[in-house]
C-alpha cells in the first residue's frame, strides 16, 4: 500500500508528465510557424470542420471562453482564423481557417510528424496508448459527469 502512494506510481502524475513534455514538444515543432500548442489544436478542430462557433470550438477542445476567446483573437491578429459574427443569430460567433493556415498545414503536419517520428513512437504502439487513453477518458468522463 505505502508503495501506492509515492508519486512515481500514480498514474494521474505519469498522465500529468506525458503531457507536460507533449507540452514542449510542440511547443519546439511549432515555435517556427509562431503558433502555440493550444493554438494547434484550434487550428485541427477547424481544419477538421471549418466554421465552428466559439461555443462548439470549446467544447470540442474542453476550453473556456475565458481562454479560448482571447486565444482566436491572436490567431485573428496572426492572419490564421477570422471570427464571423452570423447573420442567423448574432449572439453565435464562429471561426475560419484564413489562407495563412490552409497554407502553412501541410508544413506544419509534416514538422510534427517529423518530431513524433524523433520520438521513436512506432504506429502501434501510437495506436495501443491512443486505444488505451481513449477507455481511460471514457470511464473519467462517465465518472465526472455522474455528478
Amino acid at each position: 500500500m505505502d508503495d501506492f502512494l509515492t508519486l512515481e506510481n500514480q498514474l494521474c502524475f505519469a498522465v500529468y508528465e506525458a503531457g507536460s513534455q507533449f507540452n514542449k514538444l510542440y511547443s519546439k515543432a511549432l515555435d517556427s510557424f509562431g503558433i502555440t500548442y493550444p493554438q494547434y489544436l484550434v487550428l485541427l478542430a477547424l481544419w477538421e470542420k471549418d466554421g465552428l462557433s466559439v461555443k462548439e470550438l470549446g467544447e470540442k477542445l474542453n476550453l473556456g471562453t475565458g481562454t479560448l476567446t482571447p486565444m482566436i483573437k491572436r490567431m485573428e491578429a496572426s492572419g490564421w482564423v477570422k471570427r464571423e459574427r452570423s447573420t442567423v443569430d448574432e449572439r453565435k460567433v464562429c471561426i475560419f481557417v484564413q489562407r495563412k493556415a490552409l497554407e502553412e498545414k501541410e508544413a506544419i503536419v509534416q514538422k510534427i510528424a517529423t518530431e513524433l517520428k524523433l520520438c521513436n513512437i512506432e504506429y502501434e504502439e501510437y495506436e495501443l496508448l491512443m486505444k488505451q487513453l481513449t477507455v481511460l477518458r471514457g470511464k473519467l468522463n462517465q465518472y465526472n459527469s455522474s455528478y
